[in-house]
């Protein structure tokens, strides 16, 4: 059977998860390969299931047009259609890399839960990723190319052409006589992946005409190194004392330098991917070694980079969800505790009923404000008051949450701190109804 004919075959392996899936996206970018996606999954799915998502980046003085031939070719087929344009906010990485981030944002927007989104990639594709990551240092993570399917916000991304060559694509799309967009930015070698296709991989082709299967082969070898180190980190946490905290993570510093150097950058590495989070380059690790973990015991240092913070506090090493997240209260925040309130910080609070627990439910309302200094009280079961600064610090609470916490007040008066006490006089008694506060901080 040729690669072409073999297309037809290509969703087989999704057949279940697609029967199973509350809602079908697929990219189309109004290109060959998403036109040819988009034709075979309309072929094997009621058109009604399916909706494609367009972005239309302003990159072009076409983009518009490319947009309505997309939406066209949907009607024409029966199938739903959606387009963002999106304006692209330019950092250190590049238009290349903006855009990328630009459009998986959308497309994590959109997902529903256990929604599937189909991406046209194939092994063209895959080739020059690999590439373009070996270029840049990548190590066996990055060498190992883009998988077949990944979690992608609340549902799965999935790329069912993977293993197709473009050539293979290109003969089945004009069997079909399909039509579709040329995207003439492709051929500007001032971008990067172009000048990869353009100038240096048809160089290469002419030395080593099997290049394509070759460099497949050492991403699959990279993929399954990824895997054995995945592994190996995910045995080394388990012996860590790993801990979820307020906004993330906490591991013990002394058992993990007990480790080599060698196993700290795989854990560091691997502890982040395993949360959800990209990971760290080497030399984002080599500086988390160095002036967090390398720090002396009394000091406060901390790395951040992207959405994560490193940071340590009383012998444990914390990665913390950091989306730094400015926030002023000017006046105090009424509260019922009935429902779930969010909080200026983007924490939140919630209460439950309880016996013998929390603040007195004879407690209507309270009033939330935030540390200003000098505040006292007496914790219940306390023999004497202390400074509000003092008790954080015995507690245990981490520096980065002292000004976040919030305080509860009935009539100017102090009652309860966050959930690590309620104050004397106002904590219900073993046969009275309170009300237990939670406050979840899920980043800072």
């Amino acid at each position: 059977m040729s690669e072409s004919s073999a297309l037809n075959s290509a969703l087989i392996p999704w057949k279940q998860a697609i029967a199973n899936a509350p809602q079908i996206l697929v990219g189309l970018s109004g290109g060959m390969d998403s036109m040819l996606l988009l034709t075979l999954l309309n072929e094997q799915i009621e058109s009604k299931r399916i909706q494609a998502v367009h972005i239309n980046h302003g990159l072009s003085d076409n983009s518009d047009q490319w947009q309505q031939f997309a939406e066209n070719y949907c009607q024409k087929m029966g199938v739903g259609f959606y387009a963002e344009k999106i304006h692209l906010v330019v950092s250190g990485e590049g238009i290349e890399a903006a855009a990328r981030k630009a459009r998986y944002s959308v497309f994590d927007k959109l997902l529903v839960a256990d929604g599937l989104l189909f991406l046209a990639h194939h092994a063209n594709d895959q080739v020059e990723t690999v590439l373009y990551r070996l270029l840049r240092g990548s190590g066996s993570k990055g060498l190992s190319g883009m998988p077949e399917s990944r979690v992608l916000g609340a549902g799965q991304l999935i790329r069912p052409l993977l293993d197709y060559s473009k050539q293979a694509l290109h003969r089945e799309a004009l069997e079909r006589k399909l039509e579709w967009i040329e995207d003439e930015s492709n051929l500007d070698s001032r971008f990067d992946r172009n000048y990869l296709r353009n100038k240096l991989i048809p160089v290469i082709a002419q030395r080593w005409p099997e290049y394509s299967q070759s460099v497949m082969h050492s991403a699959s070898l990279s993929n399954q190194a990824d895997q054995l180190s995945k592994e190996l980190a995910i045995e080394d946490l388990k012996s860590l004392d790993v801990k979820k905290e307020r906004a993330g993570w906490s591991m013990s510093l002394e058992l993990f330098t007990e480790f080599s150097h060698l196993r700290q950058k795989n854990i560091l590495r691997y502890w982040s991917d395993i949360n959800h989070f990209s990971a760290p380059a080497s030399k984002i690790i080599n500086e988390i070694l160095s002036s967090v973990v390398g720090a002396r015991q009394d000091a406060s240092p901390e790395i951040i980079w992207q959405s994560q913070c490193w940071t340590r506090f009383q012998s444990r090493l914390y990665l913390l969800n950091h989306e730094n997240k400015q926030f002023q209260c000017e006046r105090p925040i009424s509260w019922d505790m009935q429902n779930s309130l969010s909080l200026p910080d983007g924490s939140s609070l919630n209460a439950q009923p309880s016996k013998g627990q929390g603040l007195l439910a004879t407690v209507d309302v309270v009033e939330i404000r935030y540390r200003q200094g000098g505040e006292r009280c007496k914790p219940q079961g306390r023999g004497h008051s202390s400074s509000l600064k003092k008790l954080l610090l015995e507690y245990q609470l981490a520096p980065w949450l002292r000004d976040r916490i919030p305080l509860f007040y009935v009539q100017d008066q102090l009652v309860a701190v966050g959930d690590l006490w309620v104050c004397e006089g106002w904590s219900a008694k073993p046969e009275e109804s309170g009300m237990e506060i939670h406050w979840c901080v899920d980043s800072l």
